[in-house]
């Protein structure tokens, strides 16, 4: 499905990348095996055509989309609002809409609605010229968007509620969820499922195969803060962050418009899986345990007579990166770092690929023009090429609708971070306007499988496109 030919292509890939590091080596993890489950006694909460597993934007996206269409559709989301990373973790920055020259727009749909709608509060503040934080949201008041939203599309709000297992009829179709809810535990049933839970976890309890990368994007535990002096907080960081036991890593952070609060994204968790529950709340204590000492550290060495302020820590950390399921395709590192093109491309994106050591702080960030650059706090920055220099350059990659689907389970459908795909390519995939795309992506096919009878495997990836083009969506 390429348009240029694989040999030459990969021939290219091979000579630009002579001495890099490889990446991205996957690891296979055990996967559980679904049993169908004997569920007469527990009531039913809900039936419909979709049922979304997430109530991030990604899966929110994905109801909207499905919604609209005209099915009946859930979601289904374990904290108390929806937005996730981008409200709940208060990561409020969503990046560039256009391709990396600036100029091309290559990405809409409700992504654009929704920055639209915070405009009109003065929720927003536009940077035209900075690829990699273009919009800075409230994203406090991105929560109440997406409720009105999900109501007037008359998409049915589940909180409070974690998806816990799922059910298998006698053909070993899935039919339905159990979920855990203030009530009890209760059973949706569904035509369809969007897994959006981050962390796949309807798709993992499925059986299906699942691998995590030997680089793992670490998490980060967020704050808002008042009387934020970047200038002098990365001062103070370079010389005293051993005292204080804070790792390498890489800071950074925005305004929330439209106060005097900023968001700080400092903190890292190296060798974090959070898809393992140990690992999960060892890294949430460790996170809160890194803002306490960056408060602390600035209480002794600060000279700014405005004090910093600790005004509110996240509900749950951001988590860039867990488990990925393999689907009917895996997105390759030398696709996407060359902008190749799919015919099933269902989302563009232009952030950069950025990757995050292990072995040491800081981050290499790989741009499509062929250049790198490692960024670490306190050390001089080091820029250098990954391939040669060459006089035309892609301005954007794709992500194709096959790296969303699995090979089993006719009426599953991913949405976000655990697409199948290579770990550089990952890295620059992950952010939040490419994962609203492959939300909107998910909730169009579910409901054109819905519509037409069909597998989610066997749904045309042209009409996929055509109708996401119809809603608003970029596609090239």
């Amino acid at each position: 499905m390429e348009k240029k030919s694989r040999r030459k292509f990969l021939g290219e890939f091979v000579a630009g990348s002579a001495g890099m590091t490889l990446l991205g080596c996957a690891v296979k993890t055990p996967s559980p095996i679904a049993v169908p489950k004997n569920t007469d006694l527990l009531p039913i909460a809900h039936e419909c055509d979709i049922c979304v597993l997430g109530g991030s934007c990604t899966g929110v996206f994905a109801a909207i989309r499905a919604a609209r269409l005209g099915a009946s559709v859930c979601v289904v989301e374990k904290q108390n609002a929806f937005g996730g990373v981008a409200t709940s973790s208060l990561v409020n920055i969503w990046h560039s809409l256009t391709d990396t020259a600036g100029k091309t727009p290559i990405i809409a749909g409700l992504t654009q609605e929704f920055i639209e709608r915070l405009q009109k509060r003065d929720c927003v503040i536009f940077k035209p010229n900075s690829p990699t934080s273009a919009y800075t949201l409230n994203t406090q008041e991105l929560k109440i968007e997406l409720d009105e939203v999900v109501l007037e599309e008359k998409i049915t709000p589940f909180f409070h509620t974690s998806f816990s297992e799922p059910l298998l009829n006698d053909e070993g179709k899935l039919y339905g969820v159990i979920v855990e809810t203030k009530s009890g535990r209760q059973v949706i049933k569904a035509k369809y499922f969007v897994d959006a839970t981050g962390d796949a976890d309807l798709a993992y309890r499925l059986g299906l195969e699942s691998y995590t990368h030997d680089l793992m994007q670490p998490p980060t535990t967020s704050a808002n803060l008042e009387n934020f002096d970047y200038g002098e907080f990365a001062n103070i960081l370079k010389e005293h962050a051993k005292e204080f036991n804070l790792p390498e890593g890489f800071i950074w952070g925005a305004p929330v418009p439209p106060g005097n609060t900023f968001m700080l994204c400092g903190t890292r968790m190296y060798g974090t899986d959070c898809s393992v529950a140990d690992e999960l709340t060892k890294a949430e204590i460790e996170g809160r345990r890194q803002i306490r000492a960056i408060m602390d550290m600035m209480r002794k060495y600060s000279t700014n007579e405005r004090k910093l302020n600790l005004v509110a820590l996240p509900s749950y950390m951001g988590i860039r990166e867990s488990r990925h399921i393999k689907c009917l395709y895996q997105v390759k590192d030398s696709e996407a770092m060359y902008g190749l093109h799919y015919d099933d491309a269902i989302a563009n994106g232009s952030y950069h690929f950025d990757l995050h050591h292990r072995d040491e702080g800081g981050i290499t960030f790989k741009e499509l023009d062929g250049s790198q650059t490692y960024v670490n706090p306190g050390h001089p920055t080091e820029a250098s090429r990954w391939r040669e220099e060459t006089t035309e350059n892609p301005t954007y990659y794709q992500v194709p609708l096959r790296s969303l689907i699995p090979p089993r389970f006719d009426n599953l459908i991913l949405a976000g971070r655990m697409l199948d795909a290579e770990a550089t390519a990952f890295s620059g995939i992950r952010v939040m306007v490419n994962m609203n795309q492959l939300g909107e992506a998910a909730g169009v096919t579910a409901y054109l499988a819905l519509h037409h009878d069909k597998a989610i495997k066997d749904v045309s990836a042209k009409e996929v496109r055509e109708t996401l083009a119809k809603g608003g969506s970029i596609i090239i």
